[in-house]
């Protein structure tokens, strides 16, 4: 189950940027959020997580909504001086709900985006994800596009959205389909692939397992700018958020937590965005 949530995780992240113009067709009319001032009178501030993007969100063992986003969450609060109230949101709920005003901010692999700006706000990165090749020490590669060779044996899972960018900009290479993650990095380990594309911050958990001297490519094909979602218009909240996560940035909090939650460090920093003022 969790690989398969990890499958769908990908797939949503590289491509919900193109199916947000029908889905914001559907989206509820839109109610006056509450204001940065109501959140402090009610000393709570509600926050949406989604459970099925781990180690983001993910349902612990008291089947509890619990990680990274979770802990980010929690911390705004107490930045803010009010208490957190986690409300749990699906990929597809995100930002609907943030857009009724069911909830005062999201979280969830918000990728910031041009579309998704038309309909809200976005505070300043929190954190980045990076569309990479994972390789071994062994082989040479220093650019993706290198691996468009007869020779080289690429591995994805079946179904997710990097199989459609190998064989529209990766025709030559061999390709092998395998059905989850751990079986993916495992045919890299063993010898039978030599490199796989996908978002290289959630292949750790995979990698891990195996005495490989494994190696992600410094070239990334695409860096990925995740922040907080705010109903359109309510700057005074996305701007005191934004200060939030500065702080959070500054402190090492966003660090400690990530490296807590994915196994390692981030691997490329958010306040390289030319959006981080």
């Amino acid at each position: 189950m969790k690989q398969t949530r990890n499958t769908i995780r990908r797939t949503l992240l590289v491509a919900g940027s193109l199916a947000l113009g029908s889905a914001l067709m559907g989206l509820p009319a839109v109610s006056s959020a509450r204001t940065l001032d109501e959140i402090v009178a009610s000393k709570k501030l509600v926050i949406g997580v989604n459970p099925t993007l781990p180690p983001l969100g993910i349902f612990n063992d008291k089947n509890e909504i619990d990680g990274f986003d979770v802990d980010i969450a929690r911390k705004l609060g107490e930045l803010l001086g009010v208490k957190t109230e986690i409300v749990q949101v699906g990929s597809p709920d995100r930002i609907p709900f943030v857009s009724s005003g069911k909830i005062d901010a999201v979280l969830g692999a918000m990728t910031i985006t041009a579309e998704r700006q038309k309909v809200i706000d976005f505070t300043v990165p929190l954190h980045t994800e990076v569309l990479g090749v994972l390789t071994t020490k062994a082989k040479p590669y220093k650019d993706w596009m290198e691996l468009n060779d007869p020779a080289v044996r690429l591995v994805e899972v079946r179904g997710a959205t990097p199989v459609k960018l190998v064989q529209e900009k990766l025709p030559k290479a061999q390709l092998l389909l395998l059905d989850n993650y751990p079986d993916a990095v495992r045919a890299i380990a063993q010898g039978r692939a030599d490199a796989m594309i996908d978002v290289m911050d959630f292949m750790t958990e995979h990698t891990a397992k195996h005495k490989v001297d494994w190696r992600i490519v410094d070239a990334p094909i695409e860096v990925y700018f995740c922040g907080i979602g705010v109903q359109k218009g309510n700057d005074a909240l996305r701007e005191k958020l934004s200060a939030a996560v500065k702080e959070m940035h500054k402190s090492g909090y966003v660090d400690e937590r990530w490296k807590k939650w994915f196994g390692g460090p981030m691997l490329h920093d958010p306040r390289t965005a030319p959006t981080y003022k």
